[in-house]
């Protein structure tokens, strides 16, 4: 494992990027800012090595931008309704960062604090964070830890270990931003996506909080059980993709705790391929619809639909709706989660 310097936060804190391989030198890059994965790299049909993830040259760049490049996610990843929710009878009101509503944890999520280095090895690295109850407001006060693996069959494995000393929320994710064509590539709308899911849950308008629905995807244009281009119907007239600019849904996976292939995605032109998998019973799945023209790593243009992401998650706005999988982990009890996704070419 190699460790260089990522820059110096407004904090004043020292930022770190570690480099980690396997032995067939597919390679990530991870800094402790956030535990945020800032590079894949995996060599394509030509045996040419392409960054397959959106992200910045510095601890600057995450800073300054709020698209959560690669970072973890947490306590609670996606939206809650109105910033605020109940357990064991007491309302908990949390950072307002998107309209009235909390959208992954406010200004303290865990994408912006460092993570401490507790092990690590040739092609693996555990981050650690100790997140007060008035960090985010959440209850309780909650220990955490992330594992990034890069195994020898180029499946990047990132594991999730948590407990806390009250009942609270605990739903990470990381929100990295795939292009299998590389990163400074354009569009993805080319690409080709196979999502595991019968049903999604519909949003209420533009705000993307769920409706407290389970619909099918059956004869919608939110329906990728078999493969297709992510741009084949994300311009169809249908008011869930009006309301979120294209595809920015949750799909309904099966049971947490549950292994399940979660998705595929797939690019001619490189002939990369990836398999996701994950133990939650939802993902996310985002075109990057909004990524507005950027500067990315390199001096790469990033812009609108320049990646997608694929969230594994606990459905949104779920500590509000008593008929979705509860994300709240009792005082004491461990957090764990599970998920992987594996390069290969096709």
């Amino acid at each position: 494992m190699e460790k260089v310097n990522f820059g110096v936060t407004k904090r004043g804190e020292e930022a770190s990027l570690y480099v980690l391989e396997n032995k067939n030198n597919t390679t990530i890059k991870v800094t402790d800012y956030g535990a945020t994965l800032v590079s894949l790299l995996f060599a394509d049909k030509a045996g040419v090595q392409k960054d397959l993830v959106l992200g910045y040259d510095n601890v600057t760049g995450y800073e300054e931008h709020t698209s959560y490049f690669g970072a973890i996610i947490g306590r609670n990843g996606n939206r809650i309704k109105d910033s605020r929710f109940t357990i064991n009878g007491k309302e908990y009101r949390i950072d307002e960062n998107e309209n009235h509503n909390n959208l992954h944890s406010g200004k303290n999520g865990f994408n912006t604090v460092i993570w401490e280095v507790r092990e690590h090895t040739d092609n693996s690295i555990t981050f650690y964070h100790y997140s007060s109850e008035t960090e985010q407001k959440f209850p309780g006060n909650m220990e955490i830890t992330v594992t990034y693996t890069i195994a020898d069959d180029d499946t990047l494995h990132i594991v999730y270990n948590g407990k806390a000393d009250a009942d609270t929320v605990m739903n990470c994710t990381n929100h990295s931003y795939f292009n299998l064509n590389g990163h400074e590539s354009g569009s993805i709308e080319g690409q080709v996506l196979q999502i595991f899911a019968d049903a999604y849950t519909p949003v209420v308008d533009s705000s993307a909080i769920p409706t407290g629905e389970i619909a099918s995807v059956e004869g919608t244009p939110m329906d990728f059980r078999t493969e297709k281009q992510i741009g084949q119907d994300i311009r169809a007239y249908f008011e869930q993709l009006h309301f979120t600019g294209g595809y920015d849904h949750n799909y309904v996976l099966g049971r947490p705790g549950e292994k399940k292939i979660m998705a595929n995605a797939y690019c001619r032109e490189s002939g990369i391929a990836l398999e996701a998998e994950t133990d939650c019973c939802g993902v996310q799945f985002y075109a990057g619809n909004f990524i507005g023209e950027q500067t990315g790593k390199g001096g790469a243009s990033y812009h609108d639909r320049s990646a997608f992401c694929l969230e594994s998650q606990f459905y949104p706005n779920a500590v509000n709706e008593p008929d979705f999988p509860s994300p709240v982990v009792k005082a004491g009890d461990t957090y764990h989660t599970e998920t992987s996704y594996r390069f290969y070419l096709r």
